[in-house]
């Protein structure tokens, strides 16, 4: 019998959206399961923007085959009005300081409060409309994904409207909270300020941190132990005399903090040893206090697996830690663990805790984002005046180029979600080379040298050259090298013996996992150098047209997209029979 398309009968679709913070984005839910996740930079190519996601979301519903009539409800991943009273009392007490970030925030608590009416006006959305607090949202997204029926859950974030970090337990599909630190006592807040400071751009520059902190020495442990004290329950406790953050946002530090380190490095100043040493202290509080906490969370909860989310849960080097250190036995972050991730958390903030849903669906894959047909692809090498062929073999073919010292921009199926290139959007290179990383980082990424490039591993192969390696799909973990290897891999191999792993199997991305295989069977290394596909300053590109408009513009030799195969006018095909 044909259906008759009563409300009943039609698929539950539930859109979240995070913006006017950073790093917009939207997401698409149906029946619990995401259909489509996008970040609004990727298609605005404007890196880390906090505007409204209109691109994402229109892209979201496109995937989806549906219009904004067809949404049952919307979500967005902050309560503007939660702490008001709170955060009005700490700007009266920061006066007249506190004007400086004043015009700022009102315009953002004005936008936010304007999504619901936006939404009605522009897209011609009628369903009911939920703000959900932000830690609520980031809970949601780290444990609804995860293929645990029980963990704790971990969110560790900057800040909330109030709350920086939140505990709590997953049980079936309720998440019961247990605790929660508030503003502005926040490990995030605090490697926020350390980065600015550092001479670095808060909210988008903290992974460069977390780099360099393996070029120095903690000489500053016990100082960064004053600043940040930890707590009994898993608290935490910033000594406020140090940080303007909360007052000024012209300045994040104060002069006892300068007096105490030295004076703040500029933006384009050279990075010194000094700088290295103060990365490395911070990074080691950063691991004490986030371990702490995990160290609560197990004993409060009894459970061995963890969830974590928050722009916290980024840094690999601390999660990889945790797991070293055996307080839970599994960890699990979904690719999208900051902000933009909190798009999903509050899509599915509405789908399992306002409307008691109990489906669940196991996230198994980060490519969520836009794909696009072979046509566009070609159009895009076309359009470009780029010569190319459609090989027989593609990984093959990929193989030998990467073998022979080429550096490979691989464009493939749906983007990925999260800020690391996993295989969809990247730019690969043979790890084996000494001169590969700065290769890299002059003709291409024209980055900071300090900086490391990681390691795209076969699954099967990891323990082999990793010590402890438990699965890492989305790179989220930080291994040591086991030492004997070290000197094969010297080009993912930082300077003090890690690398961000990502395990790569055939299950999950068959096509990525081939060309591995092939570069294994080549060299006998079963892994492959992976960076984002983007160039400095640089969103990861999205459509054809960005990969070849970035293939063009950097020094990368080679371009697979999708099924086909160019070069650049320097390097051009090897020889039939090359090995």
């Amino acid at each position: 019998m044909a259906s008759d398309g009563s409300p009943e009968e039609r698929p539950l679709h539930i859109v979240g959206l995070a913006a006017h913070m950073h790093d917009s984005a939207a997401c698409l839910l149906t029946e619990g399961r995401i259909t489509a996740f996008a970040e609004e930079e990727r298609l605005t190519r404007r890196k880390h923007t906090g505007e409204f996601p209109g691109e994402s979301l229109r892209w979201c519903l496109r995937k989806g085959g549906i219009g904004m009539g067809d949404v049952e409800r919307a979500a967005f991943f902050w309560r503007p009005w939660l702490g008001l009273g709170r955060r009005a009392a700490q700007f009266a007490a920061g006066l007249p300081r506190s004007l400086a970030q004043n015009p700022g925030r009102f315009r953002i608590l004005r936008d936010m409060l304007g999504v619901r009416g936006r939404l009605r006006r522009e897209w011609g959305f009628r369903g009911p409309f939920h703000f959900v607090p932000h830690h609520d949202a980031h809970l949601c997204s780290a444990y609804y994904p995860s293929p645990f029926d029980s963990a704790a859950v971990l969110s560790l974030d900057g800040n909330g409207e109030v709350c920086t970090t939140r505990f709590a337990a997953g049980e079936g599909v309720r998440i019961r909270p247990i605790r929660e630190l508030n503003y502005p006592h926040s490990l995030g807040l605090l490697y926020l300020c350390v980065t600015e400071y550092l001479g670095f751009r808060e909210n988008c520059d903290e992974g460069k941190v977390m780099g360099l902190a393996g070029h120095g020495e903690p000489r500053h442990l016990d100082f960064f132990r004053q600043v940040c004290r930890l707590e009994e329950a898993g608290g935490l406790r910033l000594d406020m005399s140090y940080f303007d953050v909360h007052l000024d946002k012209r300045r994040y530090v104060t002069e006892r903090f300068e007096a105490a380190l030295g004076p703040r490095r500029a933006p384009d100043a050279p990075v010194e040893p000094r700088h290295a040493d103060i990365a490395a202290s911070l990074q080691a509080r950063t691991e004490e206090a986030a371990l702490h906490m995990a160290r609560y969370l197990r004993a409060a909860t009894g459970l061995p697996r963890l969830c974590l989310a928050g722009g916290v849960a980024l840094n690999s080097v601390m999660n990889g830690r945790i797991l070293r250190e055996g307080v839970f036995d599994e960890v699990f972050i979904q690719p999208a663990a900051g902000d933009a991730g909190c798009a999903l958390g509050a899509a599915l903030y509405v789908h399992h805790v306002l409307m008691g849903r109990a489906e669940r669906a196991p996230m198994t894959s980060a490519a969520l984002g836009p794909s696009y047909e072979e046509a566009e692809m070609r159009g895009a090498l076309e359009e470009a005046g780029l010569a190319w062929e459609r090989p027989k073999d593609l990984t093959r073919r990929c193989a030998r180029e990467l073998a022979a010292g080429r550096i490979l921009g691989w464009f493939q199926g749906r983007m990925e979600a999260g800020p690391r290139a996993l295989g969809h959007r990247s730019i690969l290179a043979d790890p084996r080379g000494p001169e590969m990383k700065d290769t890299l980082n002059r003709r291409v990424k024209h980055r900071e040298d300090f900086r490391p490039f990681a390691p795209s591993v076969l699954a099967e192969h990891c323990g082999g050259w990793f010590e402890g390696a438990h699965p890492s799909p989305w790179m989220l973990l930080v291994y040591r090298v086991r030492p004997e290897k070290r000197a094969l891999v010297p080009a993912i191999t930082h300077v003090d013996g890690t690398a961000r792993v990502q395990t790569v199997t055939a299950g999950d991305d068959p096509l990525f996992h081939d060309l591995i295989r092939e570069f294994h069977a080549l060299t006998g290394v079963p892994m492959l150098l992976n960076t984002s596909f983007n160039g400095r300053g640089e969103p990861i590109v999205c459509s054809p047209r960005d990969a070849v408009r970035c293939f063009l513009a950097t020094g990368m030799d080679t371009l697979a997209i999708g099924p086909f195969l160019a070069h650049s006018a320097r390097c051009p095909p090897l020889p039939a029979g090359t090995p």
